[in-house]
């Protein structure tokens, strides 16, 4: 099994060591696919990006049945054809598209939140993925849907589909359209409540058509590969969705 969503030194926010991340791999007997930050035109220059090449000439005698290389792309539409440039141009093994940014905005900061009720900011955060997944039609899988929990300002956090049912639905729809899975990201799964909200949001993604999903512990340190896989199988299981996880662009079904 794979933990399809792993941070090391490459990205700007980890400072995780390739060795370090390979031997947990061995202990925990799963599999890990590196995805390091790509936000083009970050706010902040010279944050959330890397030398691509560099990344594969010091990575490369790394990668093996159990280590796979792979990019983490924050969407925006003005980058849309640079970030299939680099899909194109280098031998990923999987490409994550994710929402970090909102009108320019890092969703980890409060400023995007302020003077918005959480109706608002969350409606204004799905209709960003919306349009960016449309634009993204080559990436493999949609990173945590549920990523504005993390940071958002309000005493409630969680997303609840009931709240966002149109734009959710027209989501899964444009993933299942183009062939794209969902993550199933368990950064969040300390919570009984988180987990029982993203079934919810899971089970609309296989009511829908969809099939397939990739499961990630976005993990920074160490100690968080792998974490809480035993839950995001189980969300599978309940959802009767198949994880899978990518190799050389392609999904393979994921031995449980």
């Amino acid at each position: 099994m794979f933990d399809s969503h792993v941070h090391t030194v490459i990205s700007t926010d980890s400072k995780m060591e390739i060795l370090a991340a390979q031997e947990k791999s061995k202990a925990e007997s799963i599999g890990i696919i590196l995805t390091e930050h790509i936000d083009l035109n970050f706010p902040v220059k010279g944050e959330f990006t890397f030398d691509v090449p560099n990344y594969f000439s010091s990575y490369l005698k790394y990668r093996s049945d159990t280590l796979l290389l792979g990019v983490e792309l924050g969407m925006k539409t003005n980058v849309t054809s640079a970030n299939k440039d680099l899909t194109v141009t280098y031998p990923f093994d999987y490409v994550i598209g994710s929402i970090h940014l909102v009108e320019n905005r890092d969703l980890y900061y409060p400023g995007f939140y302020e003077n918005k009720t959480k109706q608002m900011a969350y409606d204004i955060y799905l209709k960003d993925i919306l349009e960016n997944i449309k634009a993204h039609d080559f990436v493999d899988s949609l990173g945590h849907i549920d990523y504005i929990c993390r940071y958002a300002i309000y005493d409630d956090k969680e997303l609840y589909y009931n709240e966002h049912s149109e734009i959710i639905d027209a989501i899964f729809q444009c993933l299942i359209k183009n062939g794209i899975a969902i993550e199933i990201n368990t950064r969040r799964f300390e919570s009984k409540q988180v987990v029982k909200n993203m079934i919810d949001i899971y089970k609309r993604y296989y009511d829908l058509g969809g099939r397939i999903v990739t499961i990630g512990s976005d993990a920074h340190k160490v100690e968080a590969i792998g974490s809480n896989f035993n839950l995001a199988i189980e969300i599978a299981q309940i959802c009767k969705l198949r994880p899978v996880y990518f190799k050389k662009r392609k999904p393979y079904y994921e031995v449980l």
